[in-house]
């Protein structure tokens, strides 16, 4: 592209030190679990997918650095809406592992009752808004929370998701158009991660970049190396002030690669090339994290040993507690709807429930 492409790290590990962000070694250390987590998450998940223990999972495996550096960029009172890979950003905010876990699996640790697909989280506690599995749609709600905000004088900003796919999108030109006349407070985040599914960058754009599009719109537009957790970081954070001091939103590029395929559903080998996929691993962003950690003394060998077997643990704990517990109880499909349950649903509910003390209404809880 000809825009350039912010990096402070490069693919082996080394930085260009008048770029890094002022972030403590603790937080330094902290990013980095994260993204071993995400890791670990992703392994463990498409696994358990494999084997009928859950339903759907779309990894993050090859961004774990575009969405853990953009999700550490923001403070708790702003509102994030994801797309498909940002759970992270939720656990990140203090969302407890076992009721993630309990989503996945449609468990009673599920606050949603297994409603929804799984990666489908929501909490309006942690500012997060459930995605939609349709394209786009979550790109007009965050400049419409960013508006609002701006409006009511709230000293928040809103930080929206989206893939490459969704730039193609009649939301993406609505939102932005919105966003670049009233300027509001947002974020909008772009994983360029050269797939919508199968249909590759190439045959999505003939425009250079997703980040030169924000000119047209009056809104401000960077590309970052999306496997440098740093150079995104600062990216963000930089978008972040803008929109704090009121200068508006900023389109950000994060330019990387999905590692696996779209989701669960999908076998990524019948449309992209192997040798580019090995390609990218070499420009595995966990890997050149640890690389700069390790360069500055700040993670040894035992240390990284331990973060692996403590994530590790972690996760196996969650997915035992998740698996451990029953269904979400039949009355919560009447629930959470009206204040007061009214005669029609009174009537459907009193039905199940004679049916299910009667053994008819036995079998797996749908997702």
């Amino acid at each position: 592209m000809s825009e350039a492409v912010l990096q402070i790290l490069s693919p082996t590990g080394e930085v260009d030190s008048a770029r890094i962000p002022a972030l403590s070694t603790e937080r330094m250390v902290e990013l980095y679990r994260h993204m071993v987590t995400v890791r670990a998450m992703d392994t463990r998940m498409l696994a358990l997918q494999r084997q009928g223990r859950i339903g759907f999972y779309g990894t993050c495996k090859g961004q774990e650095a575009a969405t853990v550096g953009s999700g550490a960029a923001m403070a708790g009172e702003d509102w994030v809406f994801p797309a498909l890979r940002e759970g992270a950003v939720l656990l990140m905010r203090g969302y407890p592992l076992d009721k993630y876990m309990g989503q996945l699996v449609g468990c009673e640790l599920d606050p949603t009752h297994g409603r929804q697909m799984p990666c489908h989280f929501s909490s309006a506690e942690h500012h997060y808004v459930s995605l939609s599995s349709v394209i786009g749609t979550q790109i007009p709600q965050a400049m419409g929370a960013a508006w609002a905000a701006k409006i009511k004088g709230d000293r928040v900003a809103v930080l929206g998701y989206m893939g490459d796919g969704a730039t193609s999108s009649t939301d993406f030109h609505c939102a932005l158009t919105f966003a670049g006349v009233h300027k509001v407070p947002c974020v909008f985040f772009c994983q360029n991660n050269q797939f919508a599914i199968s249909v590759p960058f190439s045959k999505q754009t003939a425009s250079d970049g997703i980040a030169v599009k924000a000119k047209a719109y009056g809104v401000h537009g960077v590309a970052v190396d999306g496997n440098d957790v740093l150079a995104v970081y600062a990216a963000t954070h930089e978008a972040r002030e803008r929109a704090l001091r009121g200068d508006g939103a900023t389109l950000i590029e994060a330019i990387t690669y999905r590692m696996e395929g779209h989701s669960s559903s999908d076998d990524p080998t019948r449309y992209r090339d192997s040798r580019t996929v090995e390609e990218w691993g070499r420009k595995d962003p966990i890997e050149r994290f640890r690389n700069f950690l390790e360069l500055e003394g700040l993670v040894s060998a035992a240390l990284d040993k331990e973060i692996h077997l403590s994530v590790k643990r972690d996760v196996d704990g969650a997915i035992a507690a998740a698996e451990k517990v029953g269904q979400p109880d039949v009355d919560t499909l009447f629930t959470d709807v009206y204040a007061q349950i009214p005669k029609h649903l009174k009537e459907q509910r009193d039905a199940i429930l004679h049916e299910r003390r009667d053994g008819e209404a036995e079998g797996a809880f749908p997702l």
